[in-house]
């Protein structure tokens, strides 16, 4: 099913993503964690690719697995790394074929070590590049398409009235909705809607949530995100570090804490950065609408 079918049913969605294991032990892991996480009947779940266009393959396959096997509505993330005319048609057919219909559109990263993005192929070097390509694809109307949106600004953008612009050039090349990276103030989130709107995004734009539960990840998730982590933030984890369990409630209460005011606030769902792991997201996902129905 199409997302935004979805969107015509459900005012609210929640979802998932994944990566493809790396190894024997991970896969028996990933396994165990999505039984799990596939009780709680998220409406849709995404599968993500490294950088630089690694494990794309995999990626792929798992996309499959999870559609077609296990039966969740999958999103395939789909990247400007190393695209080119032939393989774009060539992996859209692909993903069409076997029943895909939903496509995360990303420029991509640098390969590991490198700060600048090259494309390989110049007709792709921005998302809204590859999503333009996408729409004149023969199968461009069974696919509904995501983009990515930068609460605190693309790292590259000038500034941030320029990053939402860019957006509605995504958006008005045909991306269907928004998925925001992750962030650890809302905020962040409800400025970054209202830019949007200033600049004419009528999309909807989904915030993207990671419970942190090992206090060594948060500069490390700060890195990786661009995101701001406040002195605040920081003291609320730091007594807890070095004591698994109490990290582990911290990093659920926060995250659940942010949900509920997103929700509150208007969001219309959250997406959840799982990392493969199940306890954490469960945990903050199953207590949502218990805690909003009281």
């Amino acid at each position: 099913m199409k997302i935004t079918e979805l969107f015509d049913k459900k005012g609210k969605t929640f979802s998932f993503e994944f990566f493809p294991p790396k190894s024997y032990k991970a896969t028996i892991e990933f396994g165990i964690n999505v039984g799990k996480l596939v009780k709680s009947e998220p409406d849709f779940v995404s599968v993500t690719y490294g950088a630089g266009g690694s494990n794309q393959q995999a990626s792929f396959d798992l996309v499959d697995y999870l559609q077609n096997s296990v039966g969740l509505n999958t999103m395939a993330h789909y990247t400007c790394v190393k695209a080119s005319e032939d393989k774009v048609k060539a992996d859209l057919s692909y993903l069409n074929e076997i029943g895909i219909n939903n496509l995360m559109v990303l420029r991509g990263d640098p390969p590991k070590g490198e700060k600048n993005f090259r494309p390989d192929d110049e007709a792709f070097r921005y998302a809204s590049d590859l999503v333009k390509r996408i729409k004149t694809h023969d199968a461009s109307d069974n696919f509904s398409l995501g983009v990515a949106g930068y609460p605190e600004m693309h790292p590259e953008a000038e500034n941030k009235i320029q990053d939402a612009l860019n957006l509605k050039n995504k958006v008005d090349a045909g991306g269907d909705f928004v998925v925001t990276q992750m962030f650890f103030d809302n905020r962040h989130y409800f400025n970054f809607v209202q830019r949007c709107r200033d600049a004419g995004i009528t999309a909807r734009i989904i915030p993207g949530i990671i419970p942190i539960t090992d206090f060594r990840q948060i500069k490390r998730f700060a890195q990786m995100s661009n995101s701001d982590i406040s002195e605040e933030t920081v003291a609320f984890f730091e007594p807890h570090q070095g004591n698994k369990k109490k990290m582990y409630e911290a990093g659920v209460y926060y995250a659940l804490k942010q949900c509920l005011e997103l929700l509150e606030g208007g969001a219309p769902g959250i997406h959840f950065y799982t990392l493969n792991k199940s306890g954490a997201t469960v945990d903050i996902f199953d207590s949502i609408p218990k805690i909003l129905k009281k």
